[in-house]
């Protein structure tokens, strides 16, 4: 109760003092780069027109988000890192906004329903606010430092989370982005998608398991794993990859 208490506060105090949290959120201009060529391997690979531009949208994205700690302090990196993991889904379409979103709220590790991130049966990676808590994301600092590691593999809780933003900007989670994905692939998808599920189960694929919970999770983990490891996705599903490349409008396994 105490972590909810905490939570209503800090949504009713970010929107009582937006300009003060607007400047406390903004790392310094000389920051950016830094942190950008230090942590975010996606960023690094860009050419320099492309560098510029996802900059812009970092700063862009900072400008108008929230993000705050509750049971730990956050960093510079931090909020660039949860940038980052907002603008890697929607940098094929640069004019993208997030009117779904308006706080990000870091948690020191796991939490779980309840919003306590103390004791035990803590689970909870990242989620997307609903009811009471719309328009909030909660992420596990712990998991949102190792998304952005060399040891992450094909996993980033933020991108994950940001992904679920993008599918339900249409009004439903599931699985289906229909503001990012023509009416023609619908079908395909979803049989992909549940071809696809039924290989996770028999053991017979490399997508974490987690996918098979539905399909709003199949796209968000699928996701992850195009971001994280192109290389390995267009290798190992070739169609999974062509069409999450028509969804983002992104090929990054060039």
């Amino acid at each position: 109760m105490t972590a909810i208490i905490i939570i209503a506060l800090m949504i009713i105090l970010g929107g009582y003092f937006p300009l003060r949290k607007r400047n406390r959120n903004k790392p310094s201009e000389d920051a950016y780069k830094v942190i950008l060529n230090e942590h975010i391997e996606y960023y690094q690979k860009l050419d320099d027109g492309g560098k510029a531009r996802f900059e812009k949208l970092v700063k862009e994205f900072l400008n108008v988000t929230h993000i705050e700690g509750v049971g730990t302090e956050i960093t510079d990196v931090d909020r660039v890192m949860v940038a980052s993991g907002a603008v890697i889904p929607i940098f094929g379409f640069p004019s993208w906004k997030y009117r779904n979103l308006t706080n990000v709220i870091l948690y020191p590790d796991t939490f779980n329903h309840e919003y306590q991130f103390e004791g035990g049966d803590r689970n909870i990676l990242g989620m997307v606010g609903s009811g009471y808590m719309n328009g909030q994301m909660l992420l596990s600092r712990a998991a949102l430092v190792k998304g952005f590691s060399k040891s992450s593999g094909a996993e980033n809780t933020a991108i994950h989370e940001f992904v679920h933003l993008l599918d339900m900007s249409d009004g439903a989670t599931d699985g289906i982005p229909q503001n990012l994905m023509k009416h023609e692939y619908t079908i395909p998808w979803l049989k992909m998608i549940h071809h696809e599920m039924q290989r996770i189960e028999a053991g017979h694929s490399d997508i974490n398991p987690y996918a098979v919970t539905n399909e709003a999770e199949f796209l968000a983990v699928a996701s992850e794993y195009f971001f994280q490891k192109p290389g390995e996705l267009k290798q190992h599903h070739p169609e999974i990859y062509e069409q999450l490349s028509r969804i983002f409008g992104q090929t990054p396994e060039k």
